[in-house]
C-alpha cells in the first residue's frame, strides 16, 4: 500500500512536502487506534465493508464510524505538522 497517496488524498490542505513512506507509516501508526489503523488501511487497499468489518473483528456501522474517524484526524493541524517536512 502506498501510505503517502492515501494521506494526500484525505488531506484537505497540506502545507509542505509529506515525510517519506515508512514515516508516514509511523506518524499514522502512533496517531491513529490500533483498530483505525487497520480500518483506513484496509479501505485504502480496496476491500470491501464486509472484509474490513471481518478484519477489524466488529460491526460494518461501527466500520464505518472508524474510517470517518481516522479521516478526521489526518485533517487536524497537530497530525498534518507530524506529517509534513519542512526541509
Amino acid at each position: 500500500m502506498n501510505y503517502t497517496e492515501a494521506v494526500f488524498k484525505h488531506i484537505d490542505k497540506l502545507v509542505g512536502v509529506l515525510r517519506p513512506e515508512d514515516e508516514i507509516k509511523d506518524v499514522l501508526k502512533r496517531k491513529f487506534t490500533k483498530k483505525e489503523f487497520k480500518t483506513f488501511v484496509a479501505f485504502e487497499e480496496g476491500k470491501s465493508l464486509e472484509e474490513v468489518a471481518q478484519i477489524v473483528k466488529d460491526e460494518e456501522e461501527r466500520v464505518e464510524k472508524l474510517y470517518k474517524t481516522a479521516c478526521k484526524k489526518l485533517n487536524q493541524e497537530l497530525f498534518k505538522k507530524e506529517l509534513v517536512s519542512f526541509d
